[in-house]
């Protein structure tokens, strides 16, 4: 269990995360500061960023829960991240960026017009709130039984410290603390996977200790999974992250070719990642662990695979930087919901129709309210989750992301292809869709649908659906709603000459890079220097950790984390010297 030093570890991380918004409150001067970092920030960071936004606790716990279960069809969520990511260098984040939006509904708008703007923000900000809320419950439900937290309290805390850091600093706090939630998990995944494989004998042993069908990618022999279920879970990776109401994430960076290292970073971390993240949980089948008894507070005990081999392998202060990095992981997701739908708040609804003549101070005053608010809904929505009972948060998310999210990513996706599809086209396919997930998804499970099921002997179709849920709700979800979406395209093109000029300056933008004298103006970035000192600051207290009287082994591991943080300070000074050279560079060819 938690020690005295594992403490130390958590109490730091708590300290400094809420110091982060103070760090970073000077760099929040107008809305676009506030909401995207004024467009300049770099792309290591913002790499790091998005793979910590779409990163989660369910890595370390429902993940890691379906590893023990199934085996490695829980690869495939991960590799499609990456695939997602992929695509998105290759295509889509130069354009996202080149929308020179601040905030990803204002890029909706310019291509859909007003009405689906206001339509996209009256689906999104509600569903990105309770998916925070659902993530910080499953954070909670899972930390307060391993161990021994009071589930109100951890809610309260891990929801105020994310407010405060969020209102304070803005998107420059948020996504400084993504960077560096991300560096305390590399050294932390590499420690845990290497004492994994010594325990095993290597990774050939662990492998052969694992039941046959553990190493189907497909998880056929598992209820839900399948050659359908891998199809449908790469099919909503690709179409849930890359639309462009999912675009928030490459706004922020200097231009179009730092989007693209941004998302290929990403995309490289979830690769690396995903071959170390699930050794854990592996190897606990692998040597027969019995979660049901060591964790019988749990509704599902394989969610404490995880945690169960880093509490029997760590040394003292390890564990402790696991529990940050399982909190990390969830914060993470929080705060980007946060300042990405104050910044929605603010600039598509308060400043079009409560406040157009507002100053952009009182802008940045506006989204701290909306942080606040935003943030307290969420907290509140939590508790009321950790009143229920076997609520199965982790899969209630799936589900929710399915029904829900990809019936407005579907259009947005398609609408990178088409000059010509009508404004009506994205909002009425959104509906279409819903009313496929409500067919799809929620109709089978109700009792009177059953009966009547029975009834027509459907009764094993209908089991069927209810079974793979999920991959039926995607699959069918994309198949009719992309027909309906290309079919409007072509029976009713847009006919408005003015809509077609917009949409058409719209596309010109979208493929146009940005000027050096745009990329200029937005000046030269000291992130990297201020990051470095971050990462000092983290290196000598793990390096004071050193001092405590602790095992060789824990010296060592806590030593070899405070190198890596002295080591990624290094590396931040010297693309602090290639940033500043490359600006006068753009200055001087102006």
């Amino acid at each position: 269990m938690l020690n005295f030093l594992d403490y130390a570890v958590i109490a730091f991380y708590v300290i400094f995360m809420a110091g982060l918004g103070w760090y970073f409150r000077r760099d929040t001067a107008d809305s676009s500061e506030f909401f995207r970092g004024g467009g300049r920030m770099p792309w290591w960071m913002v790499g790091a960023s998005v793979f910590m936004s779409v990163f989660s606790a369910w890595t370390f716990t429902g993940a890691a829960g379906t590893a023990y279960d199934s085996g490695l069809v829980i690869l495939v969520i991960y590799w499609g991240n990456a695939l997602c990511l992929f695509l998105a260098a290759v295509v889509f984040a130069a354009w996202l960026r080149q929308t020179r939006a601040i905030v990803v509904m204002e890029a909706v708008k310019e291509r859909f017009g007003r009405f689906n703007e206001q339509f996209s923000i009256l689906l999104a900000v509600p569903t990105s709130i309770i998916v925070a809320a659902i993530s910080l419950y499953g954070l909670t439900i899972f930390i307060a039984p391993v161990f021994h937290w009071n589930l109100q309290l951890t809610i309260c805390v891990c929801g105020a410290l994310v407010i405060a850091t969020s209102t304070i600093g803005g998107s420059w706090a948020v996504v400084a603390g993504d960077f560096m939630q991300a560096m305390m998990l590399v050294p932390v995944t590499l420690v845990m996977a290497a004492f994994t494989l010594e325990l095993t004998g290597g990774l050939t042993p662990l492998l052969a200790q694992l039941p046959p069908t553990h190493l189907d990618l497909t998880g056929s022999a598992s209820p839900g999974f399948g050659l359908i279920w891998v199809v449908a879970m790469l099919i909503e990776r690709i179409w849930l992250q890359n639309g462009l109401s999912s675009g928030w994430k490459f706004l922020v960076v200097r231009d179009g070719a730092d989007a693209r290292r941004a998302a290929a970073l990403a995309g490289v971390l979830f690769l690396l990642g995903s071959a170390l993240w699930f050794l854990p949980p592996l190897a606990a089948r692998a040597q027969g662990v019995n979660l049901t008894e060591r964790f019988p507070e749990l509704s599902n005990s394989s969610e404490a695979a995880y945690a169960a081999m880093a509490m029997d392998l760590l040394p003292s202060g390890m564990l402790g930087l696991v529990v940050v990095g399982i909190v990390g992981a969830t914060l993470s997701q929080m705060d980007h919901g946060l300042n990405r739908n104050a910044g929605i708040v603010v600039r598509s609804v308060y400043l079009p129709f409560l406040r157009p003549s507002a100053s952009e101070r009182e802008l940045v005053l506006a989204g701290r309210i909306s942080t606040v608010t935003l943030g307290a809904v969420i907290v509140l929505l939590a508790l009321l989750f950790s009143t229920w009972r076997d609520v199965g948060v982790f899969n209630l998310m799936l589900s929710f992301m399915a029904m829900l999210g990809a019936p407005i990513a579907i259009p947005m996706v398609w609408c990178y292809f088409t000059k010509r599809s009508p404004d009506w086209a994205a909002w009425s396919t959104s509906l279409v869709g819903f009313v496929v997930s409500a067919l799809t998804g929620w109709m089978p499970r109700q009792t009177w649908f059953k009966a009547w099921a029975a009834e027509a002997n459907l009764a094993d179709l209908v089991r069927w659906v209810t079974e793979n849920e999920f991959s039926v709700v995607v699959l069918v979800n994309f198949v009719v709603c992309s027909i309906y979406f290309w079919t409007a395209t072509y029976l009713a093109p847009m006919r408005d000459p003015k809509r077609i000029l917009e949409v058409d300056e719209y596309f010109t933008k979208l493929r146009k890079p940005l000027s050096p004298a745009e990329i200029a103006s937005q000046g030269v970035d000291m992130t990297p220097l201020r990051i470095a000192r971050l990462c000092d600051i983290y290196a000598i207290f793990l390096g004071l950790l050193c001092l405590v009287p602790n095992s060789m082994r824990g010296r060592i591991c806590i030593g070899f984390c405070a190198l890596f943080f002295l080591g990624t300070a290094q590396a931040l000074r010297w693309l602090a010297r290639r940033e500043t050279a490359r600006v006068a560079a753009l200055n001087t060819a102006i």
